[in-house]
């Protein structure tokens, strides 16, 4: 399977993933967007030194990996590009912040170590929980959601199209391979000569296709307003959700959750 096999895969994929009938789907968009959105803001607000209060909101993910029926090695593998990048962002930490905070038999721990994997935490967290919200809404409920919040309808209109012509792109871009393959079964990869010729070809058959989904889309009474259908009621469970999870994140804010807990052992 090529690579852009592979990602076309991927999209559908996720849509099958956002589409199941989990009790997390079912909840309503806007609730999983604000919360994703508080949950992000608490973790980046945690100091860059408290690595022991951010451990504790690794809760969230671990909790709905399980009750939305999502596979953690699958995420990490689909976003085995993005993990690297945010976990390379305080690599340099140590190098620069090198004051001493403790030891760990002859090792000297170093408040750069600490801030380094703080920010590792950090950054994985909130990849995480952004995987979580996508892995369980639609794209069409997540926009739902933004037009809810007021977002202007151009552009939640372009975010919608977007993720939905990337599948289509790459379907073209695919085919463009393909063919270019079956011409020069003995070469490996594009030569630069045909790499001009090629991207027009795919510039060109993107165009046309363009033209053919807003023809369609006008013939079906697209006026530059994307009606999402019957509107989407938030239950008393959607609420309580919310209030649920807000209320932990504030208590592992708030207070040091994790050392209290290891008190009561250690006493």
């Amino acid at each position: 399977m090529s690579k852009l096999s592979k990602a076309i895969y991927e999209i559908h994929h996720m849509d099958t993933l956002a589409n199941q009938n989990q009790w997390m789907n079912r909840i309503h968009p806007l609730v999983k967007f604000v919360l994703t959105v508080f949950y992000i803001g608490t973790v980046v607000s945690f100091p860059k030194y408290d690595m022991a209060g951010l451990a504790g909101m690794m809760v969230y993910p671990l909790v709905v990996f399980i009750i939305g029926d999502l596979s953690f090695l699958d995420s990490i593998y689909r976003l085995r590009i993005v993990l690297p990048l945010v976990c390379f962002v305080g690599l340099f930490n140590p190098f620069f912040d090198r004051v001493p905070v403790g030891t760990l038999g002859s090792f000297t721990i170093t408040a750069g170590m600490i801030s380094m994997v703080t920010l590792m935490l950090k950054g994985i967290l909130t990849v995480l929980a952004s995987y979580i919200l996508i892995a369980t809404t639609t794209i069409e409920k997540l926009c739902y959601a933004l037009r809810l919040l007021h977002v202007p309808a151009f552009f939640v209109t372009q975010l919608m199209l977007t993720y939905r012509y990337v599948s289509v792109l790459l379907a073209e871009a695919n085919r463009i391979m393909q063919a270019y393959s079956l011409r020069a079964p003995n070469q490996k990869g594009v030569h630069f000569k045909v790499w001009g010729s090629l991207t027009g070809q795919l510039l060109l058959r993107s165009m046309d296709r363009a033209g053919e989904v807003y023809e369609s889309m006008c013939l079906r009474g697209y006026t530059g307003e994307y009606h999402f259908g019957d509107a989407i009621h938030a239950r008393g469970k959607d609420y309580l959700y919310l209030l649920f999870w807000c209320c932990i994140f504030a208590l592992f804010r708030l207070l040091p959750v994790l050392n209290l807990i290891g008190g009561l052992f250690v006493a």
